[in-house]
């Protein structure tokens, strides 16, 4: 997804230019340089992460507070460096700022410069919660995993199906649940329809909390029904998403053209689709 966006020919900085070589480095993979920038921010991104983590338990935290807190602000530092530069070297930095990695690397950095500016007891709570946002940044990695992007593409181009789907299934626990309401009434727990439905949608998705269990005969033939019914829809959406994956795979994610940098060329494609360069 974001990808795509990135290597559009609009969003690419005139060539010739130190731009575009710090635009090849940071959003191009098929590059020593751009392998290692992109091997190095993934293990930053990993050790900001289990800082994060260590940093919320209280033993580790009495002992290394200082030191988190130190890295902290050099992992933020660094981030922080790292998305100016991406702003700075594409063609349209507002275009990546709003786009969905865009905002991640703004999500990132900001926290800790949250809890830097809003000093004060009475903000503590506030502050804390901030810094839990500090743990988005392993989103920061799904654009460097090329399934990651695969399963993206995969998803966008069925979530008409999927929506056709869950609206199915959202009309079917609302006319389940209220024939429960109806069969086991509120003396076996069904007090409301809102309440049945929920006892429906643990039903058929094969949860089974057993907070509510009919009583009836009627309402658990009906309870089997259901059961019956879910484990036979698991498969629907696997189904959709499978396709489109399968489809997607047919096409070359990390094979930019270096003439137009258009991508979303063919395995075995030896020419670019759009302007016929060799690839």
């Amino acid at each position: 997804m974001a990808a795509s966006l990135e290597n559009k020919p609009q969003n690419r900085p005139p060539d010739d230019s130190w731009r575009n070589t710090l635009y090849t480095i940071i959003f191009e993979a098929d590059t020593p340089a751009g392998k290692l920038f992109d091997e190095v921010l993934i293990l930053t991104i990993l050790l900001s992460v289990i800082v994060v983590m260590l940093d919320s338990v209280r033993s580790i935290e009495a002992l290394y507070g200082n030191l988190f807190n130190f890295l902290e602000l050099a992992f933020t530092i660094l981030f922080t460096i790292e998305y100016f530069l991406r702003l700075i070297c594409v063609g349209r930095p507002s275009r990546y700022a709003r786009s969905f990695f865009g905002i991640v690397d703004l999500i990132a950095i900001l926290p800790t410069y949250f809890s830097l500016l809003l000093p004060g007891s009475e903000f503590l709570l506030v502050i804390r919660s901030l810094r839990l946002l500090r743990i988005f940044r392993v989103l920061k990695l799904a654009q460097y995993l090329g399934e990651a992007d695969l399963l993206i593409k995969a998803l966008r181009a069925s979530r008409r199906k999927i929506t056709l789907f869950l609206f199915t299934v959202s009309n079917l626990v609302i006319i389940m649940g209220s024939l429960m309401y109806v069969i086991e009434g509120t003396d076996n727990g069904f007090t409301s329809i809102p309440r049945s439905i929920y006892w429906a949608i643990i039903t058929l998705t094969t949860v089974g909390y057993g907070d509510i269990v009919p009583e009836t005969n009627l309402g658990q033939a009906l309870a089997s029904v259901i059961m019956i019914i879910g484990y036979s829809i698991i498969a629907v959406p696997t189904g959709i998403v499978t396709s489109e994956i399968t489809y997607a795979s047919r096409y070359s994610k990390g094979r930019v053209c270096q003439n137009c940098s258009f991508e979303g060329h063919d395995i075995d494609a030896k020419f670019c689709k759009r302007c016929g360069a060799e690839l």
